[in-house]
């Protein structure tokens, strides 16, 4: 009897879960609309909706066109009731950005703040952060709180970083980067972040692969989670290994015996797919060599298409492995749209099975990892809901 009551309990909160964020991500939507695609009863819907306004998560926001009966009422999220703040730390920077219920990027923010292992460097970056937040949002109780990413392997079970190579640092305790931050913190890898963000609003796009074209190359591995009853909205979820290192694309081996990679293997992807073998010529800036490649540099577009070559063998690797789709992100990624049928027909001439529609550039260029931070807060209170 008392499992019966559970599991009761349990199809309350669920359906109650689901039409939420069938709300927040079909919006506005009307009640028979919601009780046809979950395929939840019409007095069920109207029960839930009901008890969404008086949390303060949905709104009534006027009424459909009459298509010869009674006019159904528009229902809508109060999508800025609740916020989250990303933080990506990289090398060089930290990137903040500002979400709410939409998930989408709402404000962004950019300081020079070289990374250092130490006290004084996170006391500044939880004022950079708390200065952000009290600009933005009034209201601590609509504060979910922050993500954080790191370029490195990030050990959930163990809360600690246990290797950033960009960062030169290992085992830093994952409570060092929030020590100084007085809101609810989560740590995660810089590569699944933006991935996760890439795919988190793209419901047509079931499986991906993210491979990060940063100053490391690193990869983020995302499955379709399905709702229950297979109903949409889907959830997208990060696939991380057993041991938190799953989607290191940059340590494949893409040229046997070729040149040594950091890690001390010869020939990984991350040798010859890195933004530093670009940036490296143009004396560390990205943005000149493809600005002095358009300029007519010839030297610069035979090292392109050389970086090409090599990029479309690994993404017909991965192809090989996941047949899935793939989105090419990072530094590189944020120059690559101009680009992207060049990188396609080199792919079609080492793979003729089929065309590269399967890959795509990433959206959110820079500001990725930070929305995919924040996004861990928004994605743990809708499964409160």
């Amino acid at each position: 009897m008392v499992s019966k009551r559970v599991r009761q309990i349990d199809v309350k909160k669920i359906n109650r879960n689901r039409i939420f964020r069938y709300v927040n991500t079909y919006a506005p939507v009307s009640k028979p609309d919601i009780s046809l695609e979950l395929g939840i009863s019409l007095p069920t819907v109207l029960q839930n909706i009901n008890a969404l306004i008086k949390q303060g998560l949905v709104t009534e926001v006027g009424e459909f066109q009459s298509t010869g009966g009674r006019k159904a009422t528009a229902i809508a999220p109060i999508r800025h009731a609740y916020y989250a703040l990303g933080m990506d730390i990289t090398e060089e920077h930290i990137n903040l950005v500002l979400t709410d219920l939409s998930g989408y990027v709402l404000k962004h923010h950019q300081v020079y703040k070289p990374f250092c292992n130490s006290p004084e460097y996170y006391r500044e970056i939880a004022e950079v952060v708390l200065a952000f937040k009290s600009s933005e949002v009034d209201s601590d109780k609509a504060f979910l709180g922050v993500g954080i990413s790191v370029p490195g392997i990030v050990d959930m079970n163990n809360h600690k970083v246990i290797l950033s190579h960009s960062h030169h640092s290992a085992n830093i305790e994952s409570n060092r980067f929030s020590e100084f931050i007085p809101y609810p913190c989560v740590l995660i890898n810089h590569a699944n972040a933006a991935g996760f963000a890439e795919m988190y609003h793209d419901d047509t796009c079931m499986n991906a692969v993210y491979l990060s074209l940063d100053n490391n190359v690193g990869g983020a591995i995302l499955v379709k989670r399905q709702s229950i009853l297979n109903h949409p909205p889907f959830v997208k979820k990060l696939y991380q290994g057993d041991h938190f290192r799953a989607g290191e694309l940059g340590h494949m081996t893409l040229i046997p015996e070729g040149e040594k990679c950091y890690c001390g293997k010869k020939g990984c992807v991350d040798v010859y797919c890195s933004a530093k073998t670009l940036s490296k010529h143009t004396h560390g800036h990205l943005d000149r060599f493809f600005e002095e490649m358009e300029n007519g540099n010839d030297t610069l577009r035979v090292i392109w298409e050389r970086y090409l070559m090599h990029l479309a063998i690994e993404i017909n690797n991965l192809r090989m492995i996941f047949d899935c789709s793939i989105i090419i992100g990072g530094y590189v990624g944020s120059y690559m749209q101009p680009y992207m049928s060049m990188l396609k027909d080199k792919i079609v001439m080492n793979n003729r099975q089929e065309d590269a529609a399967f890959l795509q550039s990433c959206s959110y260029c820079m500001k990725g990892a930070a929305l995919g931070a924040a996004l861990q807060q928004i994605e743990a209170f809708l499964c409160t809901v």
